[in-house]
């Protein structure tokens, strides 16, 4: 079944209440459809796995992200969009959680374990200036990702594990994931 955006956005209100996940949530749908386009590759389909990939983290961290594959399938949603989100991230990532995550197959498979966690990296990294994304620069992006105490929770290594397996430079990969954050109603 193809799922809609509404009806993709329906669920997260059921399952999330903190509106920072949900702006995460933006973030990486739009990092999603970038890259879709960029691709050739349909922008809704890789929407949609952005936008739903972390809807069961509020109420089922340990779960993360068993529950929201339980969902899609129970809603009959296109196979692709539920094997990209069971494998977009790297079993061992989340602490005490014992989902056992996918390997990555698909070029979207690919793509939502990159832009995943360095969109939070580079909102973090905007938060802590006074312009926000407006001046951010990749250089500036990449200095932070050397302070290991900053935005402590990010992996590094995820994020160097994804532009690997997205074949793109770090520094072009920082540079669109800024200038499609600045898209989205964040701050």
């Amino acid at each position: 079944m193809k799922i809609t955006r509404e009806q993709a956005l329906e669920v997260l209100d059921e399952l999330i209440k903190n509106e920072n996940l949900k702006k995460h949530m933006y973030c990486v749908e739009a990092g999603m459809r970038f890259y879709a386009k960029e691709f050739g590759e349909d922008e809704e389909k890789w929407g949609l796995a952005g936008l739903l990939h972390d809807a069961d983290w509020e109420k089922y961290p340990k779960e993360h992200p068993g529950k929201i594959i339980e969902k899609l399938k129970e809603m009959k949603v296109d196979e692709d969009i539920i094997y990209a989100i069971s494998s977009h991230g790297n079993s061992g990532d989340y602490g005490d959680n014992h989902f056992d995550f996918q390997p990555r197959k698909s070029l979207m498979d690919k793509a939502l374990f990159a832009v995943d966690e360095l969109s939070g990296f580079v909102i973090a990294c905007a938060l802590v200036r006074p312009d926000k994304l407006d001046s951010l620069k990749p250089k500036s992006v990449k200095k932070k990702l050397k302070d290991k105490k900053f935005a402590a929770q990010v992996s590094r290594e995820d994020i160097y594990q994804g532009v690997e397996e997205l074949s793109i430079e770090l520094d072009e990969h920082i540079e669109n994931i800024i200038e499609v954050l600045k898209g989205v109603s964040l701050f």
